[in-house]
């Protein structure tokens, strides 16, 4: 029979193990020379290419650093948001889940779950009426504004973001062969247009682990800045 220190102890271990990232002095050394391995191939000079390097180390794919795209400086304001303590606000819970909770202590949300009556009267997306509901509520003003899913989502963010909303940036790459590349362009166009920070990829391929590492990286050059490692 487990004993209440028994009890108290598991619960320590799982608390341990409940965020993500390595935190072991032997997954630390992997993850390290997986970054290493990384470099190889990715230069290793700017903030973006710190992004560009996260891509690579996310997909396993060398190539993927060609596909990450910038708008106006977006990984200093990525990273002076979350300095600032600004929201990160992901499209679904896989996004949000792929968020670390070190480094930081910005509050994490997710859009899905909101608008739901939204959806139901025009037949939009759960997504695309979750964004517009947030949205309508200011969340997404000053806020990381993160699509790692839905391509309806980032067209609705875009849409938000052409009628005056200001994330402080957008971590853009939602997967898939329907209106994926499409809505990464539209945001492409809408940051141009107003000047908001923004990382987007090209093609068909990205999803939520992509966007959650990418916003991860932005955590980690907050924490440098922090240290004193980095100047933004």
């Amino acid at each position: 029979m487990a004993t209440a220190d028994d009890t108290e102890s598991d619960s320590d271990i799982d608390e341990a193990y409940a965020d993500l990232g390595a935190t072991t002095e032997a997954a630390m050394d992997i993850a390290e020379t997986s970054l290493d391995i990384v470099r190889q191939f990715v230069p290793d000079e700017t903030l973006e290419d710190r992004i560009r390097q996260k891509a690579v180390h996310a997909t396993g794919d060398i190539e993927f650093q060609h596909l990450v795209r910038f708008s106006n400086d977006p990984v200093p304001a990525g990273a002076r948001a979350v300095l600032d303590v600004a929201d990160i606000v992901t499209d679904i819970t896989m996004a949000k889940a792929g968020i670390t909770g070190r480094g930081h202590d910005c509050e994490t949300k997710k859009a899905i779950g909101n608008g739901a009556e939204l959806a139901a009267e025009t037949g939009m997306t759960r997504t695309a009426a979750s964004v517009l509901e947030l949205d309508r509520q200011g969340v997404y003003d000053g806020a990381i504004a993160v699509v790692g899913n839905a391509p309806t989502a980032a067209l609705a963010l875009s849409d938000c973001i052409d009628d005056g909303t200001r994330p402080a940036c957008v971590v853009a790459t939602p997967v898939g062969f329907v209106k994926a590349e499409e809505s990464r362009e539209r945001v492409r166009e809408v940051a141009a247009d107003h000047g908001v920070p923004a990382i987007t990829t090209v093609g068909r391929r990205g999803g939520s682990g992509l966007a959650a590492a990418l916003t991860n990286e932005l955590v980690h050059v907050a924490s440098d800045v922090r240290a004193g490692e980095v100047e933004l």
